[in-house]
C-alpha cells in the first residue's frame, strides 16, 4: 500500500461507480495500472465489496432506532440463536457485540414506531432477553460509510 492506493480508496469510498479512467486521472496515472491497483486492493481484501447506498427516506425507512440488548446468559447456544435471529430481520442493519453493561447494540431502520414494535415483538417471541432498551434517533448529525485511510501503513 502506498499513498496512491490511499487516494484510490478515498475516491472509491466517495463514489464507487466512478469510472477507472476518472480515478486514474485524479491520482495521476494511466487507466490500466490504476485498474490493476483496484483489482489488487480487492484481491487483498482491502476493498471487501462495492455497494449502492440507498436513501432511507426514499425507501420509506426514515426512522433509526438504537437498541441495547442484555443477554439472559452468556452461552454459545444463546449467541448462535441471537445471530440467527438478527440475520432473519432485515430491519436490523447493524449489530455489535460490546463490552460493558450492554451486551449488544443494534441499529434498526423502520418507517414508524408501529413497525419497530412488530420487530420488537418478533425478537422477544423467538428469544429470551434479560433486557432491551430502545432509543429513537431524532437527528442524523453525521453518517458515513467511509473509513479514514490516513492510518494505513504507507510504504
Amino acid at each position: 500500500m502506498d499513498s496512491v492506493d490511499q487516494k484510490i480508496l478515498d475516491i472509491l469510498q466517495a463514489d464507487a461507480a466512478m469510472p477507472v479512467a476518472a480515478i486514474a486521472e485524479k491520482v495521476g496515472m494511466s487507466t490500466a495500472p490504476c485498474w490493476r491497483r483496484i483489482r489488487k486492493l480487492e484481491d487483498d481484501g482491502v476493498i471487501t465489496r462495492r455497494v449502492a447506498l440507498v436513501s432511507r427516506r426514499k425507501a420509506n425507512v426514515p426512522m433509526t432506532i438504537f437498541v441495547s440488548v442484555k443477554a439472559p446468559r452468556h452461552a454459545v447456544e444463546w449467541l448462535q440463536a441471537f445471530r440467527k435471529l438478527i440475520a432473519e430481520i432485515p430491519e436490523i442493519v447493524e449489530a455489535w457485540r460490546l463490552t460493558g453493561d450492554v451486551d449488544y447494540q443494534l441499529r434498526i431502520v423502520v418507517p414508524d414506531v408501529e413497525t419497530y414494535d412488530l420487530v420488537y415483538q418478533r425478537m422477544i417471541s423467538k428469544l429470551e432477553f434479560s433486557g432491551i432498551s430502545s432509543a429513537i434517533a431524532m437527528e442524523e448529525m453525521k453518517y458515513t460509510t467511509a473509513i479514514p485511510t490516513k492510518y494505513i501503513a504507507v510504504k
